[in-house]
């Protein structure tokens, strides 16, 4: 078994779930902004995600000699390790639900403050039980400022978000934009300029993107889209201390003589119940979809080949950033990989470079932007200036 014991290749660990983890969500956003029903491409991936994990277990977890400390992935199958298996699976379920959940967020208040609420709500109640729960191994004195670099980063997202909707706001309410009741917006010059592309930022631009997209967002409250953040934010808070216990077994529910459940081992279990709740969820939600959704079928869904491969590459982005993750929180202690919750830094680099987030707004939106993604790379290199190494 692979087995990451240096401070060096854990933060390399980070760095790449970092980039893995900040773009899959992009991924998924410019398919249900083409059109493609959240469902199917939330199938796909799903599946995708499973098989990362496999791949991680058979690899990672079967290289080099197997022994009674540190026990190979297959070996660990059939010991009785059940108790730290619950609490693997138990995170998978919470982050399973916490995704899915993002994955609507996502149409409501957009990608990269949805990142920026869910990541800051993580930092701030998932790495303070990381720490308590890894004996405290990361430098307190580090890492809790660090905590609160990511509180002035939610802090100034919001504030990004309200100027950046009262921006469009702005561009609907011009005369060129007239309402069609209980249609949305239309503008006028669609009907004379319909072959030239709309360019980013313009009322058009957001007009045009309301009539492909699959979750329809004019007209919905902000706190519908602000509630699921929340609700994502607190599911993702949970399932990386869930995590840590099923590998280091501090509230001691294993059988003496019984090895700790290898990284690799507890991702497989995971992932697993990952699975298996996205599978029941999304199936159910095919018949009887959320949010004004068209239904669907299975079979339609299995016939629905567009944007599949781009779902597909979500969910292996998805599952190996989740991996990179954790073995660099074996390595450094969970809360110090909690810096890979600075993914937003990449997602809003997405956003802007794929959707046309903030184009054509203010100068006080591109300010407050700056100043957010400012503090998100000072959060991410204090809480990996914490990282310590644990003692096996």
């Amino acid at each position: 078994m692979y087995v990451v014991d240096s401070k060096g290749g854990a933060i390399a660990c980070m760095l790449l779930a970092l980039l893995f983890l900040g773009t899959w969500p992009a991924i998924l956003t410019l398919l249900e902004r083409r059109g493609r029903l959240p469902q199917h491409t939330y199938l796909d991936y799903t599946i995708t995600n499973l098989l990362a994990a496999v791949i991680i277990a058979f690899t990672f977890g079967e290289f080099g000699h197997s022994n009674d400390d540190m026990p190979n992935f297959l070996d660990q199958l059939s010991q009785n390790n059940w108790p730290s298996v619950l609490f693997a699976m138990a995170g998978g379920v919470v982050l399973s639900l916490g995704n899915l959940s993002a994955q609507y967020a996502w149409a409501f208040v957009g990608l990269s403050v949805t990142n920026v609420i869910t990541a800051s709500i993580t930092v701030v109640i998932g790495t303070t039980m990381n720490y308590f729960l890894d004996n405290k191994i990361n430098r307190a004195e580090i890492l809790f400022p660090g905590v609160a670099c990511f509180l002035i980063a939610v802090c100034l997202g919001s504030l990004v978000h309200t100027s950046n909707a009262k921006d469009n706001r702005a561009k609907l309410d011009r005369p060129e934009v007239i309402p069609i009741s209980g249609k949305g917006l239309i503008s006028n010059a669609s009907h004379t300029s319909s072959s030239n592309k709309a360019k980013a930022g313009t009322a058009k631009f957001l007009i045009e993107l309301e009539s492909r997209r699959a979750i329809k967002v004019f007209g919905k409250s902000a706190l519908i889209g602000l509630t699921i953040c929340f609700f994502a934010g607190i599911c993702f808070s949970l399932f990386s201390p869930a995590f840590n216990l099923a590998t280091n077994d501090q509230w001691h529910t294993l059988d003496d003589g019984v090895p700790h459940l290898s990284v690799y081992t507890t991702f497989f279990y995971f992932s697993c119940s990952c699975f298996a709740i996205a599978i029941i969820l999304n199936i159910t939600f095919l018949y009887r979809p959320a949010f004004n959704l068209p239904r669907s079928s299975i079979r339609a869904y299995l016939n629905d080949w567009d944007g599949r491969g781009w779902a597909f590459l979500a969910g292996f982005l998805c599952g190996f950033g989740n991996g990179l993750q954790f073995m660099g929180g074996q390595a450094a202690g969970y809360a110090a990989a909690d810096a890979v919750q600075a993914l937003p830094l990449v997602s809003t680099f997405w956003g802007v470079l794929l959707f046309g987030e903030y184009h054509k707004s203010s100068r006080r939106t591109y300010v407050l932007l700056v100043g957010m993604l400012s503090m998100f790379i000072v959060a991410v290199g204090v809480l990996m200036a914490s990282s310590g190494q644990r003692r096996y």
